[in-house]
């Protein structure tokens, strides 16, 4: 299915130098506020108040929140758990102040804005189930990484695989550098968000390495550079059908999802538009400074009288 066909293959490659130069500065820029400012990790990484409340009829998600927000806690968690009339709410550490201290502050707000609600429980959450959840973390993006670089390696060839990587790394990293910078609030929805964009900006890479490795079969006049071209302009419709429908639910999350898929959908929207010109001005042209050739994908045709010696048929009259 083609939503247009372009007719001359746009010359991607001729531009690669300085679209390569604008991905090492964004990337050098994200790692820069990565290290100077860190990722504003939620409550699941560094520990917190965990409550539990329920209403006598559907909680309103919006005016808890803000009820809680006007203690002094910005960006608390507030969501569902179980029914419309739980609501499981996620405090900060503070400093000289007990879980109970905080429960009983956050409690008394509440039932002065609905005397219905009532405390169904509450208990800390330490700090070392929050290193663990970061360590596991760490761990499953790691997994993924070597996952992704294996099965490019066997399916296409060694140059493809380190593009790849680079190229889902640039996301990630870039993901993380927004984050950074902006201090959104890193939880582990977010998390799953950048494990799914690596798994969906590798998709857009195989599909165009594919059609590479097609073109290198029929397209036997062309260069390197006009193989790489043609493939990326032969996709385009496709990737924009494909990025186009998705963009469009996540945009739907973003807007209408409230609070709790807010940050969660953002990390998306970053992920595919980056994963759409890592694809492209990244993995592609990684790949082409590597030295991809022809050879690499295609092994060469014996010619015409030629015999393999191991060959039992060899010389064999029919």
């Amino acid at each position: 299915m083609e939503l247009f066909k372009i007719g001359r293959d746009i010359p991607f490659m001729r531009h690669a130098k300085i679209f390569n130069a604008i991905s090492f500065i964004t990337f050098a820029l994200a790692v820069f506020f990565l290290f100077t400012r860190g990722l504003h990790l939620s409550v699941e990484f560094t520990g917190g108040t965990l409550m539990e409340v329920s209403y006598s009829q559907p909680a309103n998600l919006e005016k808890v929140r803000g009820t809680v927000a006007s203690l002094g806690y910005a960006e608390v968690q507030v969501q569902n758990f179980g029914t419309a009339r739980d609501v499981m709410i996620r405090l900060p550490v503070q400093k000289g102040v007990t879980t109970a201290q905080q429960s009983d502050r956050v409690l008394q707000a509440l039932k002065a804005s609905d005397p219905s609600v009532t405390l169904k429980r509450t208990e800390f959450v330490g700090p070392q189930i929050g290193e663990e959840l970061a360590t596991d973390g760490l761990k499953a993006l790691a997994m993924v990484v070597v996952g992704i670089m294996i099965y490019l390696a066997f399916r296409f060839e060694w140059k493809f695989a380190v593009a790849a990587i680079i190229a889902n790394l640039h996301d990630v990293i870039i993901i993380l550098g927004f984050f950074a910078f902006f201090q959104w609030e890193f939880s582990l929805a977010v998390l799953a968000a950048v494990l799914a964009v690596l798994g969906y900006s590798v998709n857009e890479s195989v599909v165009i390495f594919d059609r590479i490795r097609e073109n290198f079969r029929r397209l036997r006049k062309m260069d390197t550079v006009q193989i790489i071209d043609n493939a990326i302009t032969s996709t385009i419709s496709r990737t924009i059908i494909t990025h186009g429908s998705t963009q469009i639910m996540v945009l739907s999350m973003l807007l209408f999802g409230g609070p709790t898929l807010f940050y969660f959908a953002l990390a998306l929207t970053i992920g595919i538009c980056f994963g759409i010109y890592s694809s492209v001005f990244v993995a592609a042209a990684v790949a082409m400074w590597l030295g991809l050739r022809r050879e690499d994908l295609i092994k060469a045709e014996p010619k015409k009288g030629d015999q393999d010696p191991k060959d039992p048929n060899a010389g064999a009259v029919v």
